[in-house]
C-alpha cells in the first residue's frame, strides 16, 4: 500500500485528499477545512522532525528545549508561566525542560523577588553562547524549508497562518469557561 499521507510528493498528498473525499463524500464535512488543518498539522510536523534532525540534534536539544532558549534570548528573564504561554507547553512539561536545561547549565532558575510563589528564568552565559551559535544553523535550515517558495509568497504564507493562529486563539478565549 503506498503510503499517501506520509508521502513525500505533494501529488500522492493530494491523491490521498482525493481518496478522503471520495471515501467521506457522502458525509456532510468540510472536506476544504479538513485539507487546509490537515497539511498545516503536516507541514508543522515535518518541518519540527527536519529541524530537530538537521539542526538540534547536534547540540542534543529537543525542540521544547530550543523554544525555550529562543524566548529567553530575544525576551531575556522570564517567569514560567510566560514562559509556557509563550512555548506552547504545559507548565508540568516545562518543568521537565527547565530541569534539563539546568543541569546541561544552560539555564538558571530563581525566586521572584516580590512574590516567592512565582519562578523566574534566565539564559545563562553558557546557554547563551549556544543559542547564538546554534539560531543561525537553524535560520539556515528555515530558509531551506521555504527555499521553493518566493519572498512574497512566504510573506503570503506568514500572513496566513497568523489569521489562523489568531481564529483558533479567539475561539478558545471565547469559548473557556
Amino acid at each position: 500500500m503506498t503510503r499517501r499521507l506520509a508521502s513525500r510528493h505533494a501529488e500522492e498528498l493530494t491523491q490521498a485528499e482525493r481518496d478522503i473525499t471520495q471515501r467521506l463524500g457522502d458525509q456532510p464535512f468540510d472536506f476544504t477545512a479538513m485539507a487546509a488543518v490537515s497539511n498545516i498539522y503536516r507541514a508543522a510536523t515535518t518541518i519540527r522532525n527536519h529541524m530537530e534532525n538537521q539542526v538540534l540534534a547536534a547540540y542534543d536539544i529537543s525542540w521544547a528545549a530550543f523554544t525555550v532558549m529562543w524566548v529567553l534570548w530575544i525576551w531575556g528573564q522570564q517567569e514560567t508561566r510566560a514562559i509556557a504561554a509563550e512555548t506552547g507547553s504545559t507548565k508540568g512539561a516545562l518543568t521537565g525542560v527547565l530541569k534539563t536545561l539546568e543541569r546541561r547549565g544552560f539555564v538558571s532558575r530563581f525566586g521572584h523577588p516580590d512574590d516567592g510563589r512565582l519562578v523566574l528564568v534566565q539564559l545563562s552565559e553558557k546557554g547563551e553562547t549556544v543559542i547564538r551559535e546554534l539560531f543561525p544553523r537553524f535560520n539556515r535550515q528555515e530558509s531551506a524549508v521555504v527555499s521553493g517558495l518566493t519572498p512574497e509568497e512566504q510573506q503570503e504564507l506568514a500572513h496566513l497562518l497568523r489569521k489562523v493562529t489568531a481564529q483558533v486563539r479567539e475561539a478558545d478565549t471565547s469559548s473557556a469557561p
